[in-house]
């Protein structure tokens, strides 16, 4: 039997340096649990750039879809600022994901209880929370015709279309479902019938397919921007939020604000089941690849840990072993192990560094075993 492969792209700034965490991460779980995996490396973003002249190889983008699973680091940086569109460092990921058709993107929003007080909201708010947002990443306003910037008469119009189709609105919410039956089987879908025609079919759609195949499923319709105002008011009300492209985006970085920190947050990209039954997939995390902090080891390296712990989870069926590296994060921030990002501005303590952090979490997977 052989085993899982993962290819590791870990991009530009911050990437090499978190993901040299996640690696030593991988390497624990083959070492001391027999989890081992081929893992491969190459180039994505700048740094394919500046080795091939372009974002994201064609050897490259066939790997990605041979693998079972694409971990990604961060793309993007002031260096590359003046390049053309059509080679800027996020062209790279985009490709990545319209070419692999990863439509559902999972968003979790979680705030462990030591970092309860971290958020700008109040404790009884944040504390405990965890919600999935489910944002379809492939349609929608950013991929829409006609798009551009036009002269009409005397002026210019920027014109962007809401598009969506049946079948892409049903894939992307029976992802939604279905991965509510693993969670607390309640799904709140979002969008905005009332002003939008798109939005309509979604809601038409949404109810379709649940009054079909996932009537066990609890299902409430929100609009998107009354979604947004209660995620501050009381974000535990929810549990997995459907939604398209562009509220998905918006969501979803507003649920990011309720844990603390971008540098927590990992997210999954799925798309259709290949030949081995498991999806299509890459994960990353949400931040960016932060160049004002690159080479100084002050970057986060949870969220990529994280976005590991998905791809255990979602790629390879290992949701005890999730659990387990999830469970070593939220000891050693129980600790009181911060980075700089985790920590208050009033206070005096030195942060611990990216490896430090990976150090702390590996020997809280050691006391697990």
């Amino acid at each position: 039997m052989t085993n899982p492969s993962l290819l590791i792209l870990a991009g530009d700034g911050i990437g090499p340096e978190v993901m040299a965490q996640v690696a030593r991460v991988i390497d624990w779980y083959g070492d001391k649990r027999g989890l081992k995996f081929d893992v491969s490396e190459d180039l994505v973003g700048g740094a394919a750039y500046d080795a091939h002249g372009t974002p994201l190889h064609d050897d490259t983008m066939a790997r990605a879809q041979e693998v079972d699973a694409v971990l990604l680091g961060a793309v993007g940086g002031p260096k590359y600022d003046a390049l053309d569109f059509s080679v800027k460092p996020e062209r790279g990921l985009l490709r990545l994901r319209k070419e692999m058709d990863l439509f559902s993107n999972l968003r979790p929003a979680q705030c462990f209880d030591a970092l309860a007080d971290f958020s700008s909201l109040k404790r009884d708010v944040v504390a405990g929370l965890d919600i999935m947002i489910v944002r379809e990443l492939t349609s929608g306003v950013y991929f829409g015709e006609p798009r551009g910037i036009f002269k009409e008469g005397n002026e210019r119009v920027g014109i962007n279309t809401q598009r969506y189709t049946e079948s892409e609105i049903d894939r992307v919410a029976r992802s939604a479902f279905e991965l509510a039956r693993r969670r607390s089987n309640k799904v709140c879908s979002m969008e905005k019938a009332n002003v939008m025609e798109s939005g309509i079919l979604w809601r038409d759609v949404v109810t379709e397919v649940h009054a079909k195949d996932y009537s066990d499923v609890e299902l409430s319709h929100m609009y998107a921007d009354a979604g947004a105002m209660q995620l501050c008011r009381w974000p535990k009300q929810f549990d997995v939020i459907l939604t398209d492209n562009l509220f998905g985006d918006i969501l979803s970085d507003t649920a990011a604000m309720l844990t603390g920190s971008l540098g927590m947050l990992p997210s999954a990209s799925l798309g259709a089941p290949m030949a081995n039954g498991r999806p299509k997939a890459l994960y990353e995390p949400v931040h960016g690849s932060a160049p004002d902090i690159t080479g100084k080891e002050l970057a986060n390296p949870i969220a990529c840990i994280l976005s590991f712990a998905m791809a255990l989870r979602y790629s390879f069926d290992q949701g005890d072993e999730a659990s387990r590296l999830e469970s070593a994060i939220e000891s050693v921030l129980a600790q009181g192990v911060r980075t700089a990002d985790l920590m208050q501005a009033d206070t005096d303590a030195k942060p611990a560094s990216t490896t430090e952090m990976g150090d702390a979490i590996l020997a809280a997977l050691d006391a697990s075993l």
